[in-house]
This record gives C-alpha cells, structure tokens and sequence, in this order.
C-alpha cells in the first residue's frame, strides 16, 4: 500500500521543463492519462485513454476540453498541471482517493478553469467536506455541480445555499444521504 502511494505521488509530480516543451494541455493529457484518467479534446467526441496513443501534431493542436478521473490517481501535488489549459469545460471527479478539499480550493482558484469550466461532478470523493464544496463559489461560469455519495459533506442545506448565492445560474444536483 505505502509503494502504490510512494508511486502515485511520482505520477503526479509537476515537470514544468515539460509544460514549457510540449505546451499545457500536452503536458496535462500525459499527467492524467499516467494518473489512470481520461481525457477528450475539442472538436473529438473520443475519450483518450492510451497514453502510448496521445494525438501528435503541431504543438498546442490538442485541446483539453474534458476531464474524467473516476478511479484516477490525481492529487493536489500535480494541479499546477491544470493552470495552462484554457478550454476545459467538464470535470468529473468519481472515486478519487486522494481528491480533498484543499483540491478543490486549488480547482476553484485556477484562473483558467474560473472562466471555462461549466459542469462539474464530484461523486464517491470520501476526503471531501463542505469546506471543499464552498471553496468551488469561485468558479464563476460553472452552470451544472452534481455531488453524490460524499460522505465528508455534513451541512449540505447550508453548502447548498451558499453555493447558490455565490453562483446564481448554477444548477446544483444533490444526490447526498
């Protein structure tokens, strides 16, 4: 078990030499698809999900336009891979176990991610609280939230409610027990 964590924290390792040679959504598709994710470009309707078959092309062709991590290995050390990509609209986030709150607060706080992301969902997340859910107010275009079985979120009337005063135009999905 400490080796799978040893080898996921190495996965997740930031290589800014590597963001600077083959751009921000190259670098992020290698990150994530290395992390167990998937990701699809604009114009693609394709999940990728072999690393060794990534699109090549002219640099910056490929844009990142989803994310899904169900069962993934990401975690908060390797973010800074999402600060580059411009032109993510959906995240998905489902059975993440090593996605907390301070992720979230990471997520939110990404200058990109602030103006393109619209949908988020966040499902079977266990080290997420409602201090992570609150932390997602600044996502300001964010129009769909869905969050089911999380366990950490306690207040959800009162995280609800927050998020809907921060955020007016969000639709917010609640599948919580």
């Amino acid at each position: 078990r400490h080796f799978w964590g040893w080898l996921n924290a190495v996965f997740n390792k930031v290589d800014y030499e590597r963001i600077q040679a083959v751009g921000p959504d190259r670098a992020a598709s290698e990150w994530l698809l290395r992390c167990g994710a998937l990701v699809r470009y604009q114009g693609s309707q394709k999940w990728q999900q072999d690393y060794n078959g990534l699109p090549t092309g002219p640099l910056g062709k490929h844009k990142i336009e989803a994310i899904n991590a169900t069962d993934s290995c990401i975690m908060y050390r390797g973010f800074d891979y999402l600060d580059g990509l411009e032109h993510v609209t959906e995240i998905k986030l489902q059975k993440c176990i090593y996605i907390q709150d301070e992720c979230l607060q990471r997520l939110s706080e990404t200058k990109n991610l602030q103006k393109s992301l619209v949908q988020l969902q966040i499902i079977s997340c266990g080290n997420v609280t409602d201090k992570g859910i609150v932390a997602l107010h600044k996502l300001k275009n964010l129009e769909y939230l869905y969050l089911s079985d999380l366990p950490g979120v306690k207040e959800k009337e009162t995280t609800a409610r927050i998020l809907q005063q921060a955020l007016p135009n969000l639709e917010l999905e609640l599948d919580l027990e």
